[in-house]
């Protein structure tokens, strides 16, 4: 795991492919009850525009049972929300997945604490998807 404290970027290494990762999380999402906004597949639209990236894709997720009260909290972590993974493969080929820490979210909008649990769950949606 690697973590940047400036930028609050969370990131893991996933044992499988960016797809297989993507439908882990799908299936996580879908037995938790927690909506799948979008999946935006950075890569294939650049595929599309005759652009070559390697395998790229963000799900964007959330509860508005678990974000509304941070939003009534601090208004502006609704540029933060709905929560984000982000799985994508490097030169090497290694896969891995990207997240806002919940705790630099916190500090970022000035969340009381216990309000901390309610994004803290991206963690561990994350970690159960590398394995």
């Amino acid at each position: 795991m690697t973590s940047n404290p400036e930028n609050g970027i969370v990131t893991i290494p996933s044992r499988q492919s960016v797809d297989a990762t993507v439908q882990r999380l799908e299936g996580i999402l879908q037995a938790k009850g927690i909506k799948l906004f979008a999946l935006v597949d950075h890569s294939g639209e650049a595929d599309q525009a005759g652009l070559q990236m390697r395998p790229t894709k963000l799900l964007i997720f959330g509860n508005p049972k678990a974000g509304t009260p941070l939003m009534i909290a601090a208004p502006g972590i609704a540029l933060d929300l709905p929560l984000k993974l982000l799985v994508w493969e490097d030169a090497d080929g290694k896969v891995w997945i990207s997240y806002n820490a919940p705790e630099y979210l916190r500090a970022r909008h000035g969340l009381p604490a216990e309000l901390l649990r309610n994004i803290a769950v991206v963690a561990a949606l994350a970690a159960e998807a590398a394995g």
